[in-house]
Parts: C-alpha cells; structure tokens; sequence
C-alpha cells in the first residue's frame, strides 16, 4: 500500500511538472521570442489588468519591454499572445492583413461577440459586411441625413443638462444621448416601449469584455454573456417581428433584412442579429466614453479650450443665422478640433485612428459626434466639475466615480 501510494504520489507529481513545463515553454513550428506565460491556467492575466494613469504607458508592457525587447511572448485571458511594441513591425502588420497574417478575436471575445461576428471575418466577407455597415456610418450617409439629427440630438441634450438643477453625470449622459440616437438610427428602438431595457443589460455587458472567460457566477464574465443573452433577445425579437410584417421602419435593419433575404446571402438570421448587436454597442459606447474624456481634457486644459472657444465662434460668424446647425463644410473647416490631418494619415511611427488595411467603418461616424458636441459646449456652454473625473486605464478606460458637472448657458450665468 505505501509503494502504491509513493509511486502515485510520484507520478502526479511528474504529470504537474510536464504540465507546467509545457505550459511555460509552448510549442512552436517557428521561434517563440522571449517572455513568459505566467502561472498555468491564468498566464499573466492580473498584471495585464492593473489599473495605471491615463497618460501612461502600461507598466505591464514598460517592464516587459524593458526585461525582453520590443517582441515577447505572454498568456492573457487563457490565451497566448505575442506582444509586438515595434513600430516598423505593426506598420507592416497592419498593411499587410490577409496576406501573411490574419485579424484574431480570442476566444472569450468571439464568445461575447458570436462566432460570426464582423470583426472576425476576412477577405470578401469582411469587406462586404464593411460597405454594409458605410450605410449607417460612412460619410455620405452622415453628410446627407445623420449630422441634422446628431446636430439636433446634441442640442437638445446639452439644453436638457443645463436646464438641471442639480449635477449631471457626463459618463452616463452621453452614454443615454448616443445610445438613444443609435438605436433609433439601427433598429427603430425607443426605451420607454420595452421591459427588457437594453442599455442596463449593456452596462452589465460591458464590464466582462475585457475579462477572464471564467463563466461562473460572480465572474465579470458571467455577467457579461448574461447580459448579451437578454440584449440579443431584445434585438432578435425586434428582428423577427420586422421580417414577419415587413413594415419598414426606416433604419438600418431595413437594410440588413434587404441583405438577408437575397438569393445566395452572405447573411442569414443569427449573424444579422449579431452584426446588430455589435454595432450598438460600439456606437455608443465607444462615443460616449470619448466625449467624456474630451469633457474631462477641456477642463483640465484651458489653453486648449481657449484655442477650440476662437475656431467655432469663427465658425459661427461667418454664418448669416448664427443658430443655424452645424453643416458639412463647417465640420470639415474644424481643423484644430480635427487635430490635423497629419493625425490621419498614419506613418512607421504613428498609425492614425482607423488605419491600416481594415479602417474603423466607424470612424467617421464617432468623429462626427465629437465635433458636434465639442461645437455647441464650447459656444454655448460654460461648465466646471462638482464631483468624480478620476480616470484610469485598465486597459480599457475607466471613470470609477463618473464625471459629475454642473453646466450653464453661457449668457445666463
């Protein structure tokens, strides 16, 4: 019995040890650059997650860097990973996609997203779903209909605020301004008609993206695919009863059930109802946090401020009716506010936002609503923070106690 029990003993203990020697040196057709895969199972998923400053480099990437080079090896979220910080190197990966590499979801955001989902496909299928998606985001479509309505959007919004007599939540303001807008614009969805409401399940959705894909109660990821379950049964229910009347409702799913329904379609039902699940929420939460970051920068920086204030009060006296809205060839006039297109362009050493071979379909679309809002706050707007504005990054970003302002019309206070 005690050699029975030695040599099992023994034996899972050189079972362990071969695990995690292989777990720390994985296998490779090719050369694996330096690293290391952290703790089995986890890799180095809690260093990856330490929140840091705004306007710092991550520490986890500083000292990785600085112990391997600019290319190493890592595991996050059970995944393993090859972190390149070279320059030249992602220049060339991001130009050179569908040739010698491909776009990749890990698994827990392919999990999140659907396994069909836009931002995993490649080639012509991506291609197509991209010039799908211009229809709701590309530059035609906000010039001919979507800068009125953002235009209008805005403005009633920021009135609303200024008309509150306590504090307002930027954070949380801007996340209902954009979600609204988007959803009306995608899917004809009004909150106040629905029980299941979709921006609280998108609250709860949001915090397991970037997380573990530990499906277990308590877990950021639990709560997250809870959270998709009840968003995409909103919008397949929203989906199905459209398809089955065949009432239009003047949006973007009309769109997507013209795409459905063709002879040979790239899109069926399930990954239709994903797209639109996927463009949701990055319409408005990829916006709203952006606009609350630029709150929060105008505030910290007056120079800044000061120099946006002249170019749209210059904006405004050119115009016959200086409360006339917002046209095309003023927001393309906005220079400063655009920060230059040196910006855009992307070089070796700098790649603009939605660069690359796969540009961000909506790019246009989220610059447009920054410069719309950045317009009417700094003409009209005077504001100052009560309460909260801590930022961080971890690494996605992070307000913990919101940006709590009071604002005002200017010619009132």
């Amino acid at each position: 019995m005690y050699v029975a029990a030695v040599l099992l003993v023994t034996l899972l203990v050189v079972k362990i040890s071969h695990w995690v020697y292989t777990w720390a040196n994985p296998k490779c057709n090719g050369k694996l650059p330096p690293g290391s895969m952290g703790l089995p199972i986890i890799g180095e998923t809690i260093q990856f997650f330490t929140p840091y400053s705004l306007y710092e480099t991550q520490p986890f990437i500083k000292k990785r860097m600085a112990r391997y080079g600019s290319v190493f090896r890592t595991n996050i979220a059970g995944q393993k990973v090859i972190v390149s910080t070279d320059p030249v190197m992602n220049y060339s990966i991001m130009n050179t996609e569908n040739k010698s590499l491909l776009f990749w979801c890990t698994d827990g955001l392919s999990h999140i997203f659907g396994n069909q989902n836009f931002l995993s496909q490649h080639g012509s299928v991506h291609k197509y779903l991209r010039s799908l998606v211009l229809h709701l985001t590309g530059r035609e479509i906000l010039r001919q209909k979507f800068l009125h309505e953002i235009d209008q959007t805005t403005r009633s919004h920021l009135h609303s605020w200024a008309s509150s007599p306590g504090t307002v939540n930027v954070r949380d303001a801007c996340a209902e301004m954009i979600f609204e807008s988007s959803a009306k614009k995608l899917i004809s969805y009004d909150e106040s008609k629905y029980s299941k409401k979709l921006r609280q399940n998108y609250r709860a959705f949001k915090l397991g993206i970037v997380s573990f894909p530990m499906y277990f109660p308590g877990f950021a990821f639990y709560e997250c695919i809870k959270g998709r379950k009840h968003i995409r049964k909103v919008i397949e229910d929203i989906y199905q009863e459209r398809k089955a009347t065949k009432v239009p409702g003047h949006d973007f799913l009309d769109r997507v059930l013209e795409e459905v329904e063709k002879e040979n379609a790239v899109l069926n039902d399930s990954n239709a109802i994903d797209l639109l699940f996927v463009l949701l929420f990055a319409a408005f939460e990829t916006v709203s946090q952006s606009i609350t970051l630029i709150t929060k920068y105008l505030t910290d920086h007056p120079q800044v401020l000061a120099e946006l204030t002249e170019e749209h009060e210059g904006i405004i006296s050119r115009r016959e009716d200086e409360n006339s809205e917002v046209t095309w060839e003023e927001y393309k006039s906005m220079t400063f506010t655009h920060m230059g297109k040196e910006l855009h362009t992307g070089t070796k050493t700098f790649m603009g936002f939605g660069g690359g071979v796969r540009p961000c379909a909506g790019a246009d679309f989220a610059k447009v609503h920054l410069a719309v809002y950045i317009h009417y706050l700094v003409t009209k707007y005077r504001w100052s923070v009560v309460k909260g504005g801590e930022v961080f990054k971890q690494p996605a970003l992070k307000f913990p106690n919101g940006l709590h302002v009071k604002i005002a019309e200017k010619h009132k206070i």
